[in-house]
């Protein structure tokens, strides 16, 4: 069992990305496929629900990201503990990471439920749409703790090394989601039309499949859990490893929402339907972006794996492997989209002013993608190696040095088109500039210490 828990450190390092990468590619484009689906039932709706979905954005993106850094946190130790053999305090890890996330995220709903009305308003939401919102994010904010506490025991999952089974509870919570979304959204026989309403509890509904999912796996199938009754002692060292990478982890992914609501609230002077073609531009850019996320999703437990073991040299080639995929995807994705920018934002709403804002978006961001890819690959390898920080300060760079102060300049310049162009020109100098950092780390940390 150990032997097959900490095999990232033999074989080729190609063919270990490739079959890491593919059953998190498949559950993570299912996810946001349900996701690009979420917006286009709510675009039925109307332009106002649509418009508050895409308020609700940014914030939903600040609680993913929580759940990211501590699942970033929980596959650095797990994956450095399996890389030195070391089984026992793997699980010890994996369990106490599940309650550490229970208890974070409990308060964040909490939190989150009583400043509604003042968070929203500050973001720039109209006061008559605010029982819209209000309403809405109630209901996501009590699936909180199933989405982070089911996304950090998929990251424990993934730190073994098995990518398959965390893709299969993604995909089975995204279809589960897409079949209850026009039954709860419109309504059916005897349950009611919920508009809005509906499609956040089909995603809470979905969740918590993942969360019961999540517990019964690692418990049964990995042996990466433990029910007896806790060492307080050693759940504090566990937690203590764990937020030393989570904690900057989260921080690095917070970021970027708070960025993104930053923008919004600079949109949302130019009308609700500018909002609105920036949360359907947001939606159809995070489907894809969903190479990039498969890969942050893996190079973690590569890295941790593979540090432990004292192969730097592996870490180096998959880190240059996945810069040149991120390349040469992005200018794919670019001209995909771009042919595709006359007739996909049609799909999502029938204003021609949403249509506008959305297809300007996607003839500008997406150049930038494959470097925006690097900007996550690069992070995730820094929180595997047990390193964050450096990914802390290229976040915090590429949000509140580059992307927001650009953004103002161009908003002030040339309208929407220049927030547009900031996120790009953000996303490349970032990207570069993350993988020269990432290469120095390895060979940091690689060196011998001197006697």
């Amino acid at each position: 069992m150990q032997k097959r828990r900490s095999r990232l450190a033999e074989g080729p390092v190609g063919k270990h990305l490739i079959d890491m990468t593919v059953p998190v590619l498949f559950g993570i484009a299912m996810m946001m496929a349900q996701s690009l689906i979420d917006a286009w039932f709510i675009g039925q709706v109307g332009d106002s629900e649509l418009a508050a979905y895409s308020f609700g954005f940014p914030i939903l993106m600040i609680v993913t990201s929580v759940a990211i850094g501590l699942g970033a946190g929980t596959s650095s130790v797990v994956a450095r503990a399996l890389g030195a053999d070391d089984h026992r305090r793997a699980r010890r890890l994996s369990t106490d990471s599940l309650f550490l996330s229970f208890l974070i995220t409990g308060t964040i709903a909490i939190l989150g439920i009583l400043t509604i009305d003042p968070l929203f308003t500050l973001l720039g939401a109209p006061a008559e749409m605010l029982p819209l919102i209000r309403s809405f994010m109630t209901i996501l904010y009590v699936g909180v703790p199933f989405i982070v506490v089911g996304m950090v025991g998929m990251a424990s999952m993934r730190a073994t090394g098995d990518t398959r089974l965390p893709s299969m509870l993604m995909v089975l919570a995204a279809v589960l989601n897409v079949i209850l979304d026009p039954i709860l959204i419109f309504g059916v026989g005897p349950i009611p039309r919920m508009g809005l309403d509906g499609a956040a509890m089909a995603a809470l509904l979905a969740r918590a499949t993942i969360f019961v999912g999540t517990v019964y796996l690692m418990r049964y199938r990995l042996d990466m859990i433990s029910f007896n009754k806790p060492d307080f002692g050693a759940m504090r060292r566990s937690w203590a490893d764990i937020l030393h990478v989570g904690i900057p982890a989260a921080g690095t992914n917070v970021i970027v929402p708070l960025g993104a609501a930053a923008v919004t609230a600079m949109i949302a002077r130019f009308g609700p339907d500018a909002v609105a073609g920036f949360g359907v531009a947001s939606r159809i850019e995070s489907l894809m972006l969903v190479l990039y996320y498969a890969l942050s999703a893996i190079i973690g437990p590569f890295v941790g794996q593979n540090l432990s073991a004292s192969r730097d040299d592996r870490i180096l080639e998959s880190l240059w492997l996945t810069t040149k995929f991120c390349l040469l995807s992005g200018l794919a994705i670019a001209a995909l989209l771009a042919a595709m920018a006359g007739f996909l934002p049609g799909l999502f709403s029938d204003n021609p002013d949403v249509i506008g804002v959305t297809r300007q978006f996607l003839w500008i961001v997406p150049l930038s993608y494959g470097s925006y890819g690097m900007v996550m690959v690069m992070n995730a390898a820094f929180n595997g190696m047990g390193q964050p920080m450096p990914g802390v300060w290229v976040s915090v760079g590429r949000i509140a040095v580059l992307y927001v102060p650009l953004a103002v300049i161009g908003m002030w310049l040339i309208g929407l088109a220049g927030i547009f162009l900031a996120y790009a020109a953000a996303n490349v100098i970032s990207g570069f500039g993350a993988y020269a950092w990432a290469r120095r780390t390895v060979r940091r940390i690689s060196e011998p210490v001197p006697a």
